[in-house]
């Protein structure tokens, strides 16, 4: 094969990698690209949660006022204020896998993966406005006043 040939094959794929970063399908800030991103990191926190939730669980067995001590750091403002945060995570994640799903499973899924997108981001509102209100509410009171 000649040099010329394979150059200008190299040369037409680095046009083409160039051209594809200019246009933002290189994932530089794209929806999508923040989507798997977001997937990630929830799948990431919530398997987290899941692993002190069953090493503080354990503690039952292995020390009664140890467990309760751990439980009663959990009543506080900081931690419901995670609580909120764990719950936007899984909602978060499990909407997104849904999605993920049909757009690997269902034929048209890839054409309508980025009106999912914001169907979900909609949902992920709708259910966190209220829910986070609800489980902040009592932590609210209690510092600010209230009933």
């Amino acid at each position: 094969m000649s040099t010329t040939a394979s150059t200008a094959t190299e040369a037409g794929a680095s046009d083409r990698a160039g051209a594809s970063r200019r246009k933002g399908t290189f994932y530089r800030g794209d929806p999508g690209m923040w989507s798997w991103v977001l997937h990630r990191i929830t799948g990431v926190l919530t398997f987290f949660f899941l692993f002190v939730h069953v090493l503080d669980t354990a503690l039952v067995r292995v020390s009664p006022n140890t467990y309760d001590q751990v439980i009663e750091t959990y009543k506080t403002p900081i931690v419901n204020l995670l609580e909120v945060g764990l719950v936007g995570a899984v909602l978060y994640h499990a909407l997104n896998g849904i999605r993920v799903m049909l757009v690997d499973f269902w034929e048209k899924g890839p054409k309508y993966q980025k009106p999912m997108l914001w169907t979900i981001a909609v949902i992920w509102v709708a259910v966190m406005l209220p829910g986070a209100f609800f489980m902040m509410k009592r932590t609210v009171e209690t510092l600010f006043g209230g009933n």
